[in-house]
């Protein structure tokens, strides 16, 4: 359990509330029990996975399923269910430090994910009590592999545009017919969660259905030939009059959209943690390798520019990390406060509902910073990070597919700021009135600077700054396009992106702010990585808002925005120079990732 309790914002809450660094949780405040649970996932990969990489791209599937049973046997399958039905019930911190383990071997941890999370999780969240005592015993200890079925060749992105069909029959059955893409667990999985649309006189209700792969009329189509994640099995699965009885509905008819969203929601921050452990791998890397290498007679960590490269992963890696921790405290905090018992998954489902907005966030900032990462180890293994005698080249392979992954990065983008604004409409949160408030202070004089020598406390007044820009543009779109700002893309893009930097920026300090106050080991690194990122953040905020207020205003409206904009965002440069110097230093003397 998190050692101090989190503030328990609401989803969404950080852009209009300010948080203290000690009511926010951070790796920093790991206990013992997350510490074991991640030793042990990180033993299970380094002895029993790593050195299969090879055995498992061949496609060796019954290795990927011994695999899958030791996981179980370790309880690795099993931290997001309560004992009653086998599995370890630890919390969400937890859950996630296994996630982040995993990560390191990309392949496995996508098999990994598919049982644990996407199919392990649906029943628990979803299942009847026969239908829990039935799978998920066998699923938690390996003996059944599941799989989730929800994308089709056709629909895409509009995951309730599938074609796949179902017909009740009189007995209460259902015949499925159709064929589901890109399975994850394709080629062997026991166990199927598949969407398909239940036809009939009233129309088409979009549902979730258990199917085994014994039941006649299941089948696997061939292997995809991936760019990456080459060990992990990806194949369509096809149903041709497949039976499936009453008791095999999960869920209602009609619902399985929330099934299908709420475990995306679950999915997606469980996805920003494993880009947290890849990154931390390539860094890692990156670190020994640029310490072995010499060029021109030196080794190559001590130029500037591979210093520039290890000192903006190490950054953007540790924002990444700090927003990912914090929003699992504010997941298991709000959970702590809802009473139920272990075996009911309301709760739960209320509660990742609710932080829908952060999930969002973490898929998209953690997949981009991994690329980044691995984009830049690549580069600095140079001809050999091209070449697979190296893990770089696989590395940068098998992360590309997390842009796409549990919605793509686009539909997410859309997401963050839709959801705040749906939000706002239902006065679930107050980002109307604290955009009117905005806009007074705005017409008003200029408020006096107030001095403060707290450690941070310009990157803290900048994280401020960076809040009431995001509003100001966020408040404009939703004035200008109203019921229709769901059509407007282009701004919901340079919005989220703001809205991103803003939550990662905020968590980054408030991180930083806790370790300085905690006096724990390396703190100043903390301060330096926090404000890296805030300094890059500013200019990357300031331009996405320029874009944004220019697609939605012109001539005197134009410049009296762009005046406010000027007016919020004073946030003067730092040299970032000599702090990635310091990070990467500091990286390459340790031999990996500074905050591990």
């Amino acid at each position: 359990m998190p050692t101090t309790a989190p503030s328990i914002l609401r989803g969404g809450g950080w852009l209009l509330e300010s948080s203290e660094p000690d009511t926010v949780f951070t790796p920093e405040r790991l206990t013992e029990e997350h510490r074991l649970i991640g030793q042990t996932a990180d033993e299970f990969v380094d002895k029993e996975v790593l050195p299969v990489l090879d055995r498992l791209e061949q496609k060796d599937w019954t290795l990927a399923r011994e695999l899958v049973k030791r996981g179980g046997a370790l309880g690795l399958l099993g931290v997001d269910v309560p004992d009653a039905y086998g599995g370890v019930q630890l919390d969400k911190v937890a859950s996630l430090v296994v996630s982040e383990r995993l990560a390191r071997s990309a392949s496995f941890g996508a098999t990994f994910g598919a049982q644990a999370n996407l199919t392990v999780l649906p029943l628990f969240l979803f299942g009847t009590e026969a239908q829990k005592q039935k799978y998920l015993p066998k699923l938690l200890n390996g003996e059944l592999v599941g799989a989730y079925a929800l994308s089709e060749s056709g629909s895409g992105s509009d995951a309730l545009g599938a074609k796949s069909r179902a017909t009740r029959q009189s007995d209460g059955s259902f015949i499925l017919n159709g064929e589901k893409m890109w399975i994850t667990n394709g080629g062997f999985a026991d166990v199927i969660i598949i969407f398909a649309k239940v036809i009939d006189d009233t129309g088409e209700h979009f549902t979730a259905f258990i199917v085994e792969r014994a039941f006649p009329g299941v089948s696997s189509g061939k292997e995809e030939h991936k760019m990456g994640l080459h060990g992990s099995s990806t194949t369509p699965i096809i149903l041709q009059d497949v039976k499936v009885p009453a008791a095999n509905l999960l869920g209602e008819v009609g619902k399985g959209h929330k099934v299908a969203f709420n475990v995306l929601n679950f999915g997606r921050f469980k996805l920003g943690g494993m880009c947290c452990g890849g990154a931390r791998g390539a860094i890692g890397e990156s670190a020994k390798y640029a310490a072995q290498r010499k060029q021109f007679g030196h080794p190559i960590a001590s130029f500037g520019a591979i210093r520039h490269k290890i000192g903006e992963m190490t950054a953007r890696t540790y924002a990444v990390e700090s927003l990912v921790y914090r929003t699992a405290g504010l997941i298991e905090a709000r959970l702590e406060t809802i009473p139920h018992e272990p075996t009911d998954g309301s709760a739960a489902l209320a509660v990742l509902e609710e932080y829908a907005i952060e999930a969002s966030i973490a898929k998209v900032a953690g997949s981009e910073a991994l690329d980044f990462a691995l984009d830049e180890n690549i580069q600095i293994h140079g001809g050999n990070g091209y070449v697979k005698d190296y893990p770089a080249e696989r590395h940068y392979r098998d992360a590309r597919v997390n842009r796409i992954f549990e919605g793509t990065n686009e539909i997410n983008r859309l997401l963050i700021p839709g959801m705040l604004a749906k939000r706002a409409a239902k006065n679930e949160l107050p980002i109307i009135a604290a955009a009117r408030a905005l806009q007074d202070e705005l017409l008003g004089p200029p408020a006096t600077a107030s001095f403060d020598d707290a450690p941070l406390a310009a990157e803290r007044g900048a994280v401020e700054a960076f809040k009431k820009a995001a509003l100001m543009v966020l408040g404009l779109a939703m004035q200008t396009y109203r019921e229709k700002l769901a059509d407007e893309q282009e701004v919901l893009m340079h919005l989220a992106d703001m809205l991103i930097d803003v939550f990662s920026a905020d968590s980054a300090v408030l991180r930083a702010q806790s370790a300085l106050g905690q006096r724990v080991t390396q703190a100043e690194l903390h301060a330096d990585a926090a404000r890296v990122f805030v300094n890059d953040a500013a200019f990357r905020i300031d331009a996405s808002a320029r874009q944004a207020l220019a697609a939605m205003a012109d001539g005197d409206t134009l410049r009296m925005m762009l005046a406010a904009l000027r007016r919020l965002m004073k946030v003067a440069p730092i040299n970032t120079v000599a702090l990635r110097r310091r990070l990467a230093d500091e990286t390459v003397a340790r031999g990996g990732y500074l905050f591990a």
